[in-house]
């Protein structure tokens, strides 16, 4: 039986391992639908889950990526369809995701000509050029299993970064009679053995070695655990890299990038190990970190050995792969003393930053503190831009990788419920836990309803501070009077009684235990409003 190029590129898709698409329909796409479905139990069928707006969309399949570490997908209407997913797309080549992005386009006679047909965009691929490994749009049926032989080839080989492949709604509807298959992905790039060679020297030369971990080393857990420990390493990780080692481990100063604490010793370490991470402006919210040793970097992406900081060895290959080949080469142990000396210096940097906490931090770290004694260890928490999670970036200790979703490269508003909904998705069986706050939260209100209608046992944590508190702060200290930034907040709890959820407010510490314990057992969101000035968050306060 022919079938559509369309229908066609939904089954390749599948061969190549997709489960779930997340979108909305439109005129321009429809001929994809003839292959998806939106029951969960048809395991013939890609499943397509509707969002509300496609940039939701495009957040619910990051979500799905950070969750997983293997492809989110969503599917869009050309023009306003593209232009309102590419924040999730730029928020993914920012912070390495792997998201395909899939999109309609006028007919192929149309395109460039600016007729005005419908959802035009006249050269829509540059649009999404810059957000991209790469945007390219489909010339003829044959161009689909070609681009997406490219897109997985980078998503699971290399360094991941978003892919948009656009297909004229002509194209879509082509006959297709020969039958696709995926092509094995090739292997990742390894360190070469001088390299590996060079890096050893230089350890066994250095007395004070810090190592930073990145997003790229979440895969190699058990590696770098064994590496730290035996060199006696001070761990300090970026928020791409919470959890890589167990933040309670003690040699690890969590999300210690951005703290000026951590920094301090950094600048004093005579050999940084640098994994997996661009050590990036984004990282330490203060530009160039103060660095006086040398640098081992070992990243999957060639282009960022010398980016930033010039690396003294630079390490090209997978972090599990290149790790492990190091420590088969390590042959100089830490002393107990000097392992002593390192766990003792965490304990002093962790105190600092204790002592130096704000006002505000101090309540979220009150906060944070009830909330891990009541989350599952192996929740994940998807958080927004907002103060509470800043703080939670170094304040709260989670036990592995992807578990503390956070938009750090592009920091964008809106992405904690889509998020949380893709992991979900993604993982039904994991707790799942969105930190927002009110300014983020309405920026993806609606996808409330997707939660909904998927059932989905989501606890929705707003910390309410009358809206966007950290600029609001930052206008006081330049001066700035407040403008636009005292916006009108609904009453979340009608708001969710609307959309057919449960709801709170948490005024005291029992009714926000009591609630969010209740609504991981849930089958449908609940949203627990926590307001920053409740009495039971002050530090006094038992």
């Amino acid at each position: 039986m022919t079938k559509t190029c369309a229908e066609v590129t939904i089954e390749l898709l599948s061969k190549y391992g997709v489960t779930t698409i997340f979108g909305i329909p439109g005129v321009h796409t429809l001929d994809f639908y003839r292959a998806l479905t939106d029951k969960a139990d048809d395991a013939n069928k890609i499943r397509h889950v509707q969002a509300r707006n496609e940039q939701g969309a495009g957040f619910m399949a990051e979500g799905w990526a950070r969750a997983t570490g293997d492809v989110g997908v969503a599917l869009v209407i050309s023009g306003p369809g593209v232009t309102n997913a590419s924040t999730a797309l730029a928020q993914c080549y920012a912070d390495s995701l792997p998201l395909l992005l899939i999109s309609a386009e006028p007919k192929s006679e149309s395109l460039g000509k600016g007729q005005g047909v419908l959802h035009e965009i006249t050269e829509q691929k540059k649009v999404t050029e810059p957000l991209t490994a790469f945007s390219e749009t489909v010339k003829a049926p044959n161009d689909v299993p070609i681009l997406l032989e490219q897109a997985f080839t980078i998503f699971r080989s290399k360094r991941p970064r978003p892919v948009h492949i656009s297909i004229p709604i002509d194209i879509q509807a082509k006959p297709v009679n020969t039958n696709w298959k995926p092509i094995p992905t090739p292997p990742r790039p390894k360190a070469s053995e001088d390299d590996l060679l060079k890096a050893i020297s230089l350890i066994n030369e250095s007395k004070k070695i810090v190592c930073i971990l990145g997003g790229g080393s979440c895969d190699a857990r058990e590696e770098v655990s064994k590496l730290v420990d035996y060199l006696g390493a001070l761990v300090i990780t970026t928020t791409a890299g919470k959890g890589v080692i167990d933040d309670n481990h003690p040699l690890v100063v969590s999300g210690g990038t951005v703290r000026a604490e951590a920094r301090e010793y950094l600048s004093r370490a005579d050999l940084i190990l640098a994994i997996g991470t661009e050590m990036a402006e984004t990282d330490n919210y203060v530009g160039k970190y103060s660095i006086n040793g040398k640098i081992v970097r070992v990243d999957i992406d060639s282009k960022k050995i010398n980016d930033n900081y010039e690396a003294t060895v630079g390490l090209i290959g997978d972090a599990k792969e290149t790790i492990q080949k190091l420590n088969a080469k390590l042959n100089n142990p830490v002393s107990l003393e000097q392992l002593d000396n390192v766990k003792n210096e965490v304990i002093k940097i962790k105190r600092q930053i204790d002592a130096n906490l704000t006002k505000s931090q101090k309540r979220h770290k009150k906060f944070f503190t009830i909330l891990r004694k009541v989350a599952p260890l192996e929740t994940i928490f998807s958080t927004d831009a907002c103060q509470l999670s800043y703080t939670g970036v170094f304040d709260f200790n989670i036990p592995e990788a992807r578990k503390w979703f956070h938009p750090v490269g592009f920091c964008a508003l809106g992405n904690a419920l889509p998020n949380a909904i893709g992991a979900k998705m993604a993982l039904p069986s994991t707790p799942v836990i969105v930190l927002v706050g009110d300014g983020g939260f309405m920026f993806s209100m609606p996808e409330l309803l997707t939660a909904k209608e998927q059932n989905l046992s989501l606890p929705i944590i707003i910390w309410e501070n009358g809206g966007y508190k950290q600029i609001q702060d930052d206008m006081k200290i330049m001066n700035i009077d407040l403008v636009g930034v005292e916006g009108l907040n609904p009453d979340f709890v009608k708001l969710a009684e609307a959309c057919h959820c449960n709801s709170v407010y948490a005024d005291n510490k029992e009714i926000f235990v009591e609630a969010f314990k209740k609504a991981l057992l849930n089958n449908s969101p609940t949203i627990i409003i926590v307001k920053e000035n409740y009495d039971w968050l002050d530090e006094e306060k038992n």
